[in-house]
């Protein structure tokens, strides 16, 4: 392999945003990988960038981990992806991110009046909590009218 080819820790992290640390973690959970040098430094391909780029705009949408290294697998180890490949992988995302912008255009549009908690805060919640619905239903603690998308425990 030409050194020109290669990359350091430090070239990487650098180019794409990631603390070494994070390189190093995902190398270990299988998501990119390094070689070693004779003194045990670790070495990566140019193409772990765009594997980086991937895992970047996976994260973003919201893929869990295991998500991302779902799609990663599909993916060429021994070749930089084509365009082709990121079409066919990024169709996958299309109805999580129709669904999470269908969920942000809910909150935008009644956060002037209530954000779907069921909290009775504002003197009138006559959108989402009429009545005080939520305090009898022990479906949903929480943001309880929110669209379930917008409902998720932060990580």
């Amino acid at each position: 392999m030409d050194s020109h080819d290669v990359l350091t820790v430090s070239d990487v992290a650098h180019r794409s945003g990631f603390a070494a640390s994070a390189l190093r973690y995902y190398e270990r959970e299988g998501l990119i990988h390094a070689t070693r040098t004779a003194g045990g430094q670790r070495r990566y391909t140019r193409s772990v960038l765009r594997r980086l780029a991937f895992i970047r705009a996976a994260s973003n949408v919201g893929l869990s981990l295991d998500e991302v290294r779902e799609e990663l697998a599909r993916l060429p180890e021994n070749r930089t992806p084509t365009k082709a490949d990121w079409a066919r992988i990024s169709a996958h995302w299309r109805r999580r991110l129709d669904e999470q912008v269908a969920a942000l255009e809910a909150l935008r549009d009644r956060l002037d009046s209530c954000i779907g908690c069921g909290c009775l805060s504002l003197k009138q919640c006559g959108i989402s909590n009429p009545a005080d619905k939520a305090a009898l239903s022990p479906a949903a603690p929480g943001a309880a009218y929110l669209p379930p998308l917008l409902r998720k425990q932060p990580r």
